[in-house]
């Protein structure tokens, strides 16, 4: 299938790192003369600053991805032409479950236990430490305390509203909640997404790329990291554990071809295989059509197959196509950790990559022996995540709807994800490639220029780039947001 209307809005990318005007921002509505990257060729160009033009309905048919059941329900959303407030949906449905009913007598001893603690905090409750105490309770199956604590942080967080961390703790403490009640369909069904929620995905996701630096931090230092190690080469082998919708590849193509012209030799070809949830054959879909239309008008000889989680859990790398004389690179991150372990490590020497690139987006102690140690970990940084978009709000004087469809289509669904696996003992990812062999090695200086660039191209005062252990990190003030880690054999 082919997107004719994207390359019709977009404006195609020079380079991985092209000087140019920033795209409008959301929040000013106005463009920027720094250092802007074209990674919003694909990623951003798919739904670029010319998305109010275009209707949910419109966009979906586009995309190839138009369901009809949901015309009825998304009738009403054609008025709706801004890109900015998005259609959100209510939250998932996690409250007043059976285990809420399940009281039991012995409670209310519970509660003339606490009762002296709440008095002394009336005026500062601390959600850290409850949220702390509520994973402990998940850890040792205390569900009599878990439902006190339950309790009192509802009667506190009854919506998500508020400053970051009242909103990250609401977030937090809906998901363990739900570990409580047994259940995981309303967790799955929010990675099974519609098709009208896929693009409201899209537009969600382009609108923390254009606000937040942290989505192409990510991209760009693991793509220069795999552009470095495979320079030259002929056939390219790039495994992806978390491909998201793909867009972070377009910049990576772009630059392959580049290369190639400008050393006057044929192009490499470069195969990608993407590991993926069992429920992503709509966005595999979309993934394969949009990248195999980018890569054709690059000339460029490219292929992408997709490998369910499932197969790779059972089968390893065994469930993965190799050609003799490609060179592989292989991207991680925490979310392949949390869903099969960190066992398959042991068989990557068996595959001799190049390059082994770890893009820790999360920072929250995924790994860590104590689920209660992920669960707070994870407070302080999706806090962290949230003062910095506050920061981007209150610099462009605008509306905060954008952060809420921000909240609901990018960052809700991390956290839920991560606190439905947290709970499984798996050992840390550092303590697993040193067992298997992986040493890390320094990154380029051309990555690192990328990576400065990047956050002096932000309107907002506050991120910066720390480098420590051979790890390339991306901070906000004094706490880090997202690491990119660079191993071999």
């Amino acid at each position: 299938m082919k997107l004719a209307f994207v390359s019709s809005i977009v404006a195609e990318p020079k380079s991985v790192l092209d000087i140019r005007r920033s795209p409008p921002s959301p929040v000013t509505g106005t463009s920027s003369e720094l250092t802007s990257f074209v990674y919003d060729s694909f990623e951003h160009g798919m739904i670029n600053n010319q998305v109010d033009e275009w209707d949910s309905d419109s966009l979906m048919r586009e995309l190839g991805l138009y369901d009809d059941s949901n015309t009825n329900s998304n009738t009403n959303t054609n008025s709706n032409r801004s890109g900015y407030p998005l259609d959100l949906p209510d939250l998932p449905s996690f409250f007043y479950s059976d285990f809420d009913q399940n009281l039991n007598q012995n409670l209310f001893d519970l509660n003339n236990l606490m009762s002296e603690e709440d008095a002394t905090h009336t005026n500062e409750f601390d959600y850290r430490i409850e949220l702390t105490r509520l994973a402990e309770c998940f850890e040792t199956q205390s569900f009599q305390l878990a439902q006190v604590i339950l309790s009192r942080l509802n009667q506190r967080l009854r919506s998500p509203t508020g400053k970051p961390l009242q909103r990250a703790a609401f977030y937090f403490k809906e998901a363990i909640q739900n570990l409580f009640n047994g259940s995981t369909s309303t967790t799955r069904s929010l990675q099974s997404c519609t098709s009208y929620e896929i693009v409201q995905v899209i537009k969600a996701y382009r609108t923390f790329s254009t606000v937040s630096p942290i989505p192409m931090f990510s991209s760009f230092t693991a793509n220069q990291a795999i552009l470095d190690a495979v320079d030259g080469v002929m056939l390219v082998h790039v495994i992806d554990f978390d491909i998201g919708f793909g867009g972070h590849w377009a910049s990576f193509l772009k630059a392959v071809a580049e290369k190639a012209e400008a050393r006057k030799v044929h192009s490499p070809a470069v195969r990608i295989t993407a590991v993926v949830p069992e429920e992503y054959e709509p966005e595999s879909r979309l993934i394969r059509d949009n990248l195999h239309q980018f890569s054709t008008d690059l000339k460029l000889r490219f292929e992408i197959n997709f490998v369910s989680i499932r197969a790779f859990e059972f089968a390893s790398f065994k469930s993965i196509k190799f050609i003799n004389g490609e060179k592989t690179a292989v991207l991680l991150s925490p979310m392949i950790f949390r869903r099969i372990g960190s066992g398959f490590v042991n068989d990557l020497r068996r595959v001799s990559p190049t390059v082994v690139v770890y893009v820790d987006g999360e920072l929250n102690g995924s790994g860590a022996s104590f689920f209660s140690k992920a669960v707070i970990d994870g407070v302080e940084l999706y806090t962290t995540v949230l003062e910095s978009l506050e920061a981007a709000n209150v610099a462009g004087g605008a509306g905060g709807d954008w952060i809420k469809s921000i909240e609901m289509f990018v960052l809700l669904p991390k956290i839920i994800a991560a606190v439905e696996d947290g709970g499984r003992n798996v050992s840390p990812w550092r303590e697993a490639f040193g067992m298997a062999g992986l040493r890390p090695v320094a990154m380029s200086q051309f990555g690192e220029f990328q990576a400065e660039c990047l956050v002096r191209r932000v309107q907002v005062r506050g991120f910066h780039v720390v480098k420590q252990h051979a790890e390339m990190m991306l901070c906000w003030h004094d706490r880090p947001l997202v690491a990119t880690s660079v191993w071999s054999f």
